[in-house]
């Protein structure tokens, strides 16, 4: 067990990412073709051929999920593993045609910096072939190269998100997660309810204020300073369970509870959250009992996502907490 998404046989993970433009894609490949389902539960999604893992449409497999910064402009990264997918035969075959299902949805990373370079077929593509099993880069990287957490006034005050994994075992049942955290809320501990990355106090300032309560005590005023778009919570969970299509979207579903327990607040009219479940069909368990295991694995996830963020100069991350200071300078002596 690597603690990652990839402890589930045949999934994959490659992340690609352009520093110098705080922005990248994570793929999750299940080449061979995995049962799937999503959930949406934010208001702002931004998202790509999902419609084919709702419960009445004909598909019932996909070859690779895909999670995108650069919000709407980011979709375009899919075709590269579209046709990264096609090359090598995995698809759904018609005729003398393979189409490959590759589900994708998008975070706003636009305001980190100029927003001009955003994830494209090529860098789609590229994250294919970075992609492997066994352990998997967390943090700044992939999707979570532009992630932040805490924007109630806007990304000065906002502390660095990220991506994240995790898995669990019971048996011979694995369920893993991979998260990206961007949410308008705070990211927190889920055993201390403490603030990991969220609202600071000030932009020069490493004291967190924590965004409900901020909101609740500024009521309106406050959410009427920045009416951001930019945010986003994605997760996939894979699991080597045998699940159908229905079953499969019950899994997306419970496993999201789990950002609900260390995001705060969660599914604001500002996020565009969506969960996604893949299930390569092998081990027989009950749908309830993987539910849990995939709570507990996205919860892991999303602290881990924080906890190996690297603010690059441009914002705190967690990191800078520990050390109590934090300016661009010594954010990027940090990164070096």
């Amino acid at each position: 067990m690597h603690n990652a998404i990839t402890d589930v046989e045949g999934i994959r993970v490659g992340h690609a990412q352009d520093f110098s433009a705080a922005t990248g894609c994570t793929v999750v490949l299940c080449e061979e073709g995995a049962v799937a389902g999503a959930y949406i539960g934010g208001s702002a999604a931004g998202i790509r051929q999902v419609e084919a893992l709702m419960p009445l449409h004909l598909v019932e497999q996909a070859h690779a999920v895909l999670l995108s910064g650069g919000s709407a402009f980011g979709l375009d990264a899919a075709s590269g593993v579209m046709r990264y997918l096609e090359e090598r035969g995995n698809g759904l075959q018609i005729f003398n045609s393979c189409v490959p299902i590759v589900p994708t949805a998008v975070i706003f990373d636009l305001s980190l910096k100029t927003g001009k370079r955003r994830p494209d077929p090529e860098m789609g593509y590229t994250a294919c072939m970075e992609a492997k099993a066994g352990p998997v880069d967390q943090g700044s990287i992939g999707v979570g190269t532009g992630a932040t957490a805490g924007k109630l006034f806007g990304i000065q005050q906002a502390m660095k998100g990220g991506v994240g994994t995790a898995g669990c075992k019971a048996g011979k049942l694995v369920v893993g997660a991979l998260v990206v955290t961007n949410p308008y809320g705070d990211v927190l501990d889920p055993e201390s309810g403490r603030v990991l990355s969220g609202l600071r106090a000030a932009p020069d300032s490493l004291v967190v204020a924590g965004s409900a309560r901020t909101m609740v005590e500024c009521l309106s005023s406050a959410e009427g300073t920045n009416h951001s778009l930019a945010n986003t919570t994605l997760a996939v969970v894979a699991t080597n369970a045998a699940l159908d299509k229905k079953q499969a979207i019950k899994l997306s579903q419970m496993a999201q509870n789990g950002l609900a327990r260390v995001i705060s607040p969660f599914h604001t009219m500002y996020d565009g959250d969506v969960t996604f479940a893949l299930a390569t069909g092998i081990v027989k368990a009950s749908i309830n009992a993987i539910g849990v295991l995939a709570e507990a694995a996205v919860i892991q996830a999303a602290r881990n996502s924080v906890i190996h963020a690297d603010g690059m100069g441009l914002l705190p991350a967690y990191r800078d907490m520990k050390v109590g200071t934090w300016t661009p300078e010594t954010g990027r002596e940090r990164k070096l």
